[in-house]
């Protein structure tokens, strides 16, 4: 059976692929298949501002660097488009805290 374009999270030799949806903003991750998701929502609170707001990992997926692949894709977004950012999830702050790239840290607004 042909595999589809969405991958199994499970496999390990397989590399994550993050999804932007700039209608829904948010980036996510489809997880075993197309039935299970991670996702990182953010709001954009001024013309050149975002709030990156929440991210959640499904229980079973947790522990396997999935959120770090969002944290990175939407952090690369804020300084790819030249944006400011409020970090309202924990886990985006934990994430820069870990990876104090200059980039982000420049984007950072406190």
């Amino acid at each position: 059976m042909a595999q589809s374009a969405h991958f199994n999270v499970l496999d390990l030799n397989m590399s994550i692929r993050v999804e932007h949806d700039r209608r829904r903003r948010q980036f996510t991750v489809s997880l075993n298949g197309s039935h299970d998701r991670a996702v990182l929502l953010y709001e954009y609170v001024g013309k050149r501002t975002v709030d990156l707001q929440h991210t959640e990992v499904p229980d079973a997926y947790r522990g396997r660097g999935i959120a770090k692949h969002l944290a990175k894709a939407a952090m690369d977004f804020v300084v790819e488009e030249g944006l400011k950012a409020h970090l309202t999830c924990w886990y985006i702050q934990k994430y820069v805290k870990e990876n104090p790239q200059p980039q982000y840290l420049e984007c950072i607004l406190h």
